[in-house]
């Protein structure tokens, strides 16, 4: 990408995100449904994920979206990695992407003496477990498991409850004490079969639902942030090309018409966007290449190493500090990489706000 092109690619990214040009949901439900997932590995941060996004919205709202109207809905999707989708999405996206993620933890189960009857047993005890008893704890559901010969310590017992959660077992329900519980998928969820469109064109939604959340972006980007192989992503593209429904942009691709504009602002407010992004934001997770969102030489900063990526605050799209949450949000402490404008800085400290604010709630 060349260097010219990287304010424009930044700022059309963040506005596709609803993290630039004044662009907020104004639920929890629409943050979901206009990102199609959000990383939620630490509910937390996904729950701040949504803030970011939205207006006014309150953890108790994001909670309730979760838990009273069912909207949203955690589970194992993009990368075999837990993150929160549209419950209207689930069925869809886990038919698409299980098959793959259960075939590539096969040496795994291979590793840990999961053998294909004993997975089968346990999704069934599961199931019936969670019939009678759930909502139900990881450390309740390893305690029923036990009864198979699975010992209670070691990871056997969470490929198992993963598992359960990849053949359409369970999913994530309400949170017990701040402690993540599991439930029926089929009795979580509003009701509605499987979505009925076959894998490739399933493969072409979910590409053309990325593309609405993250274009200017191309089939390597795709591939990165789905854990597809890229060339399942250019498969895709060949389909929505063919069907009209995309167009190049340089090396990067959009979507065509109106749907496509919708990434596209209509001109730069004055006013400077502030947003303050959880650990593991997608924004940062979603592309083959960091450079058109944080500064080169401010890499180590967001990505330490062992895995880490750091809570970070982004201006118009650019990322411009790093920050981190103590004693329940109650202190905050933002590590700028130059000194701030009082413009920026203004709507930073007013930003940090929201988010101790949000995280009190939370509490």
């Amino acid at each position: 990408m060349p260097d010219h092109d990287h304010e424009s690619v930044r700022r059309r990214r963040a506005w596709a995100q609803a993290l630039a040009g004044g662009v907020r949901e104004a639920s929890a439900e629409a943050v979901v449904r206009r990102v199609l997932a959000l990383q939620a590995q630490d509910a937390i941060a996904a729950d701040l994920g949504i803030r970011a996004r939205g207006r006014d919205i309150t953890a108790p709202a994001v909670r309730a979206a979760y838990e009273d109207e069912r909207s949203i809905v955690r589970g194992w999707y993009l990368r075999g990695t837990l993150h929160t989708v549209c419950s209207e999405d689930a069925r869809w996206i886990l038919a698409l992407l299980a098959p793959r993620l259960l075939a590539a933890t096969g040496r795994r189960y291979h590793q840990l003496g999961l053998h294909e009857d004993l997975r089968r047993r346990a999704d069934h005890l599961i199931r019936q477990a969670l019939t009678t008893h759930g909502p139900l704890t990881r450390a309740e559901l390893t305690g029923h498991l036990t009864a198979l010969g699975v010992p209670p310590d070691g990871q056997a017992p969470f490929h198992l409850i993963r598992h359960a959660a990849l053949t359409g077992v369970l999913c994530h329900g309400p949170r017990r004490a701040g402690e993540a519980t599991y439930v029926l998928l089929d009795d979580w969820l509003p009701a509605g079969g499987d979505d009925p469109r076959d894998a490739d064109a399933a493969l072409a939604e979910l590409a053309r639902r990325y593309l609405a959340a993250h274009a200017p972006a191309g089939p390597e980007d795709f591939a990165v942030w789905s854990g597809l192989p890229v060339s399942w992503a250019r498969r895709a593209w060949g389909t929505l090309a063919q069907a009209g429904a995309i167009t190049a942009d340089g090396d990067l691709t959009t979507l065509a018409g109106r749907e496509g504009k919708r990434a596209y602002p209509p001109g730069t407010p004055d006013a400077v966007d502030v947003r303050m992004l959880p650990a593991y934001d997608n924004y940062l997770l979603a592309y083959r290449s960091r450079e058109a969102c944080v500064p080169a030489a401010h890499e180590a900063d967001v990505w330490p190493g062992g895995g880490v990526i750091r809570p970070t605050v982004v201006a118009d799209g650019l990322t411009v500090a790093t920050w981190a949450r103590r004693d329940a949000g109650r202190s905050i402490t933002v590590r700028t990489f130059a000194p701030l404008s009082p413009r920026l800085q203004a709507a930073v400290d007013a930003e940090t706000s929201d988010v101790s604010r949000f995280c009190l709630q939370s509490a």
